[in-house]
């Protein structure tokens, strides 16, 4: 689909506007603005199955028994595709990143300056809900999903990329308790892989902000195992008071102190999580701080930050 949407996108010229404001990290940012300022909001590195993962892209496109046919088709399309979208990211005025680790992607690959927006996150939502949490609602949780015992979390969309199976192996080797939440293409090939471990638990679905934000402040911990240009969930976690065990790549750089609010693992293996693990354990977290510190990443942030960078674009 990807050549399908360059062309629609390249042919789509747009007037009469004072502003054009594209959010993307592929196409939509190939669009011609006639008259106006072009602001493209990168909600991630260049278009990665070009650019920086595409090996792992090649290794695991992410589309079962499609995957030969994917796998040919970005071999024969990428050098084209990496032309066109290289092309296609002279064409904003300003370019914006949602991290600091997106902006120098974009340096990398584009050569271009940029601005960093972090995305809108519901942090003060988040936190209003975790304080609706009452102790004897954390007793219950505990009993019900492990005896009593602490547990990690481990949340999101459930993807090859996002390495939901490092938390899980991790885990079980250390013998501690994991929920895992949410569903996707890796859902079944996760539950194998616990292999009725007693330690890890599945929560597939969930109604809404209030109901997470139980999970979250019953949670010891949060594993964040993915390189993420951002990353949402774990600043609703923060946000609830929970501290994180995070990868130290990526968009978590510009969310976690470490010691203050979290940790950090240094590599993509069962080995180094575990470590990350075992780090955390030795500290202790105030939730206090932890939930001020996602305050940073609050919607009305977004709201000041992003007007400012656009203001600042419109006057050049």
């Amino acid at each position: 689909m990807a050549p399908l949407r360059s062309i629609y996108f390249k042919n789509l010229k747009l007037s009469d506007y004072d502003l054009v404001i594209s959010v993307c990290n592929a196409e939509a940012k190939f669009i011609g603005v006639e008259g106006g300022v072009h602001v493209s909001y990168l909600q991630g590195p260049p278009t990665q199955y070009y650019w920086g993962l595409y090996d792992q892209y090649i290794a695991n496109p992410g589309f079962g028994v499609l995957n030969p046919i994917a796998r040919l088709g970005l071999k024969v399309l990428l050098k084209p595709m990496r032309r066109a979208d290289l092309a296609g990211s002279k064409r904003p005025d300003l370019l914006i990143a949602n991290s600091s680790y997106v902006q120098s992607e974009i340096k990398k690959y584009y050569s271009r300056p940029s601005a960093v927006v972090n995305p809108p996150v519901k942090a003060k939502e988040m936190e209003t809900a975790a304080k609706k949490v009452k102790s004897k609602d954390v007793k219950a949780i505990k009993s019900k999903l492990f005896g009593g015992e602490d547990f990690y979390i481990v949340a999101g969309r459930q993807v090859s990329w996002k390495r939901f199976d490092l938390a899980i192996s991790a885990c079980r080797k250390l013998k501690r308790n994991l929920l895992v939440v949410g569903d996707g293409p890796e859902h079944s090939n996760l539950v194998k892989l616990a292999s009725e471990d007693r330690h890890i638990k599945f929560l597939p679905r969930y109604n809404g902000a209030s109901e997470i934000a139980r999970y979250f402040v019953a949670a010891r911990g949060l594993i964040f195992p993915s390189l993420e240009p951002f990353g949402i969930v774990p600043v609703e976690a923060m946000a609830c008071g929970l501290p994180v065990v995070a990868y130290g790549q990526g968009g978590s750089r510009d969310m976690v102190i470490e010691g203050k609010n979290g940790v950090f693992f240094g590599e993509q293996s069962v080995g180094s999580v575990t470590s990350g693990i075992r780090k955390f354990e030795k500290l202790k977290f105030d939730g206090e701080q932890v939930a001020k510190l996602a305050e940073r990443f609050d919607e009305t942030k977004f709201d000041k930050n992003f007007r400012k960078a656009v203001d600042e674009a419109l006057k050049k």
